[in-house]
């Protein structure tokens, strides 16, 4: 079980999901850094010094931090949008994919073929 457990780390796959999952919490930190630091405070200029971390809304005893959750979509839109950046630059670099193969014939095709041939073979029979 663990030589086959090994065998699983060490699969293409799992190593490079481990380097895409080390370098997005990376890049996730500076999207963070971004939005608090440089989008934050210019959207607190524009609304007058409001700072987005800070608003909460409270709707009875419950306080909601409407703020954070507003950062959150902003990290996350800035997130898919380099992601979709990175991408279309990706499929610009590389080549296209090759067509895929013609298809075969079908296996009914080939059932007629040979029932063809069965056919012919009985006819040159004196």
């Amino acid at each position: 079980m663990i030589k086959e457990f090994q065998k699983f780390l060490m699969r293409g796959n799992v190593i490079d999901l481990a380097v895409g999952v080390i370098i997005g919490a990376a890049f996730s930190g500076i999207v963070t850094s971004l939005v608090e630091d440089l989008i934050g405070p210019i959207i607190g200029l524009l609304t007058g010094g409001v700072n987005l971390a800070g608003q909460t809304t409270t709707i009875g005893p419950a306080v909601f931090g409407t703020g954070n959750f507003v950062q959150a979509i902003i990290n996350f839109l800035i997130i898919g949008f380099v992601l979709f950046l990175i991408i279309r630059a990706m499929n610009r670099v590389l080549p296209p994919p090759p067509p895929p193969p013609p298809p075969g014939p079908s296996t009914e095709d080939k059932m007629l073929v040979e029932l063809q041939k069965l056919n012919d073979n009985l006819s040159k029979r004196p």
